[in-house]
């Protein structure tokens, strides 16, 4: 299996306790991570809560996401080896996003910042 099926069959709901654990070891809230992903997807609140208490994968949560925030684009820098501009995979840059965007808030980023105000 590829890395990027890897990533594509992963549960949002496996993944999300890594993203606050994260957050909140760096003296940052789950309501932060939460704001980040509601951003970055287009999903409410409520809509993330459903996807959490389900099985959902990345494929499908990325797929399904209402609207891709425009200033994604924004999103720039090397995660896990690499940069996220340069990743040709629609639903791998996605998911790399995310992890820059936790990653920076667990850096100590400002939300105004981190949200591409």
């Amino acid at each position: 299996m590829k890395n990027s099926e890897k990533i594509y069959k992963m549960s949002v709901a496996g993944v999300y306790p890594y993203y606050v654990g994260k957050a909140e070891r760096k003296g940052r809230s789950r309501e932060e991570v939460d704001e980040i992903i509601c951003w970055l997807t287009g999903y409410g609140k409520d809509e993330l809560k459903t996807i959490l208490e389900s099985d959902i994968n990345f494929e499908t949560f990325f797929r399904q996401a209402p609207e891709i925030h425009p200033n994604a684009s924004k999103i720039k820098g090397i995660i896990c080896g690499y940069r996220v501009e340069e990743i040709e995979d629609e639903i791998v840059q996605k998911v790399r996003y995310l992890d820059k965007l936790i990653d920076e808030l667990a850096k100590g980023k400002s939300m105004e910042k981190i949200l591409r105000k």
